[in-house]
């Protein structure tokens, strides 16, 4: 993904990286790296040209009339090229002199803005104070370090007055702008000196606050925070492929995919963080200040951390002078000192979300789909009527509502738009689907694979919740390799007998069915000669033995199948095939886990342990970042959701979402756990340490389930970065 998701929005990136291929080579990045002091650029009046540095403005001042949005679509692209050039500082301030309230200075300074004729800069610092005088703001002071300051010909400033904080836009030429030794040399800072300017009324600019400044640049640092990511993503990844090291590629090797594979996961939560941040801006959103400290937390470290992880992965050449990896770090670490502190926003996101700010992530469609949701309100308000509970699941499970995207007669054929409406129209309601457990794993296997007898015989009762399923696919030697696994299944009169061991089988000791993968062919290749059987939990020669947790309970189980008889009519796709079925299993169980659904603590339960207790600096800190991480997951959610509804699969991004998910799920138990200090060391039935320490515990399976940390990290590495796949043992 990029930030835009839209055709529109794929178009205009397009457009712009173009653009930057054609006009912002490596040799233009390095002229202004090597330059003696910034300047415009030559390609700023083909960039003006283009539209760009108006399309956040409204059209009666020149610009596009389009919003913060597509001017992050353009800020990913240009960060991407590490342009030089005012770009950023124009735009933020030709956005914060929108803001304000000032007719005049909109009529003055827009239009110069929007076309390129006139660039600009924002003091993200104080520094400087202010006196009336008539009409007049008389400012005196510094501000350190101005973005663009040096080839700007007006500054937004913020003045400190007796009445609180006042912005100006004042002409460079009416200030003292010096050379600062910049980190970025690219594109530099500056320092900013007035002493008794006097600012007419016509460039006071009335009702910006510094919040809205701050947000603004939050959202548009944010976006060319994940253009640099992008970048090295992309740079760091292509190098792993071909560098060798010890005979093979370095992204061959696990430390290596996983550094990479952690950068692409950064990247993302990057571009979800700033596309959000600049949606909430646009819309005027009552928590687009929660919005922007969320990208302002996650944006800009990405940049930094995917930055300094890319110079790790090139080794010696990205420490040279000569590789642009530097240049790309320089620019990260800009934008995130510019911005401030990160636990300072962190704080942020951390009152907002206490005190009920918090910006909630939820998927609206539009008008065109009401007719639709009148329907389905109607249908399930019937469902609602039913009070008693059996046969609400029987018709769910008969009426296709427990897996609705399916065909009929299991589902209801509903396309993402009607998944949608029948998701949100059935918690409104308050009407939960039958409670299918594992057996939700099953299901689009036996669609997909199974006979029309299977599907009757096991579907129907399934998706009515009254058959319990468990799955048998972990051994103790092929636990996340799984086609290493050993038990066997020999040929008998009429079907199969299986034999061997199965382990971590959840809740095996309760479950009527299970579905179980076995080798059919010891002579096959290790993912062929695989297949897959539906087993009777109650058939002889099963032995369920629970296995007692760390938790203290016993959810999983070890079974021994001796010999058990499985008819040929619960063998499921072809023999020697099971492979083909055993993966679509475990795709979809993967995509359930990553939706989040109850598997653990996340937000809201963070929020509600914390409610009313009072939390020092360090801790509204810590909890910030923790809030910002999980919205980062739920806006990662939510956009795949919307690829979906644009024709897009999402491949494996599930991967992402699963692997953040069971992380984040594992690091609220761990911090509401380790925050009730002495309590913690408790740990008795229903008080809220013994709740809380039966999270912690459990909380370490999630990361190992549904696929490991590891594994996940592999799967990230291979199939969104196409690094090496790990050799075949003995190679």
């Amino acid at each position: 993904m990029a930030i835009g998701l839209t055709e529109e929005h794929e178009a205009l990136a397009d457009s712009v990286r173009g653009f930057t291929e054609r006009n912002i080579p490596a040799t233009a990045v390095r002229a202004a790296l090597e330059a003696d002091e910034e300047t415009r650029p030559a390609f700023w009046p083909a960039l003006a040209e283009q539209g760009l540095l108006g399309l956040h403005l409204a059209e009666e001042h020149g610009g596009q009339g389009y919003g913060l949005l597509e001017l992050a679509v353009v800020l990913e692209e240009l960060g991407r090229a590490a342009a030089p050039g005012p770009f950023l500082p124009t735009v933020l301030a030709s956005a914060a002199v929108s803001a304000s309230s000032n007719a005049k200075a909109h009529a003055e300074l827009l239009p110069v803005l929007a076309d390129g004729t006139r660039t600009a800069a924002v003091a993200l610092e104080g520094g400087l104070t202010g006196r009336r005088d008539g009409d007049a703001l008389v400012v005196t002071g510094k501000a350190a370090t101005v973005l663009g300051a040096a080839p700007a010909d007006v500054i937004v400033l913020p003045v400190a007055t007796g009445d609180g904080e006042q912005w100006v836009a004042v002409d460079a030429a009416d200030l003292a702008v010096g050379p600062v030794e910049s980190l970025d040399r690219v594109r530099r800072v500056a320092s900013v000196e007035a002493d008794g300017t006097a600012v007419a009324a016509d460039r006071v600019l009335d009702g910006l606050t510094t919040g809205q400044v701050r947000d603004l640049a939050a959202a548009l640092f944010g976006a060319e925070a994940a253009g640099i990511a992008g970048w090295l993503v992309a740079t760091a990844s292509e190098y792993a492929k071909v560098r060798e090291q010890f005979g093979r590629p370095i992204g061959q090797f696990q430390g290596v995919k996983h550094k990479a594979a952690r950068m692409l996961i950064a990247l993302e939560q990057a571009r979800a963080a700033a596309w959000d941040a600049a949606r909430a801006l646009d819309e005027g959103a009552g928590e687009a200040g929660f919005a922007a400290a969320v990208a302002a937390v996650i944006a800009a470290d990405a940049g930094v951390q995917t930055a300094r992880d890319a110079i790790q992965i090139l080794g010696g050449i990205g420490f040279t002078w000569e590789h642009d990896a530097h240049v790309y770090l320089r620019r990260a670490l800009t934008l995130r000192a510019l911005l401030g502190p990160s636990k300072t926003w962190a704080a942020t996101v951390a009152g907002l979300a206490l005190s009920g700010g918090r910006r909630p992530v939820e998927l609206e469609l539009d008008e065109g789909s009401q007719p639709l949701r009148e329907r389905i309100r109607a249908e399930i308000a019937e469902l609602a009527a039913i009070e008693d509970k059996t046969e609400l699941n029987t018709r769910m499970g008969d009426e296709g509502w427990t897996v609705p995207h399916f065909p009929e007669p299991w589902g209801r054929g509903a396309g993402p738009v009607e998944q949608i409406i029948i998701q949100q129209e059935l918690k409104a309601a308050g009407v939960k689907p039958p409670n299918l457990v594992i057996g939700a794993w099953l299901v689009p296997s036996l669609v997909r694979y199974g006979t029309q007898e299977q599907k009757e015989r096991f579907l129907r009762p399934t998706l009515r919740g009254q058959m319990v399923w468990c799955q048998l696919f972990s051994e103790p030697g092929a636990g996340s390799d799984l086609a290493s696994l050993s038990m066997r299944a020999e040929r008998a009169e009429g079907g199969w007998r299986l034999t061997g061991q199965k382990i971590w089988t959840s809740v095996a000791q309760f479950a009527q069915w299970g579905f179980c993968i076995a080798r059919t062919d010891p002579d096959a290749a290790k993912h062929d000669g695989i297949t897959y059987f539906l087993v009777d939990m109650k058939a002889e020669g099963v032995d369920v033995r629970p296995l007692k947790e760390l938790t203290g309970e016993a959810i999983f189980n070890e079974v021994f199948l001796d010999e058990v008889f499985v008819p040929d009519d619960c063998v499921v796709g072809e023999v020697d095939r099971g492979w083909q079925v055993a993966r679509n299993t475990l795709s979809n169980e993967r995509v359930s886990l990553s939706t989040g659904g109850g598997l653990g603590m996340g937000v809201p339960e963070l929020l509600g342990f914390l409610g009313g207790r009072d939390l020092d600096a360090v801790a509204t800190a810590d909890v910030g970042r923790l809030v910002a991480q999980g919205q980062s997951i739920d806006l990662l959610g939510l956009r795949t959701t919307l690829k979906q509804l644009n024709g897009v699969e999402p491949g494996a991004e599930a991967s992402v979402r699963k692997l953040l998910g069971v992380q984040f799920n594992q690091d609220v138990a761990d911090y509401c756990w380790a925050a009730q200090g002495a309590a913690a060391t408790t740990e008795v039935s229903m008080a809220e340490s013994g709740i809380l320490a039966r999270a912690m515990l459990f909380s370490r399976a999630m990361t190992i389930y549904g696929g490991t940390t590891e594994v996940q990290l592999n799967i990230i590495g291979e199939r969104l970065l196409g690094l090496p796949r790990d050799p075949e043992p003995g190679r």
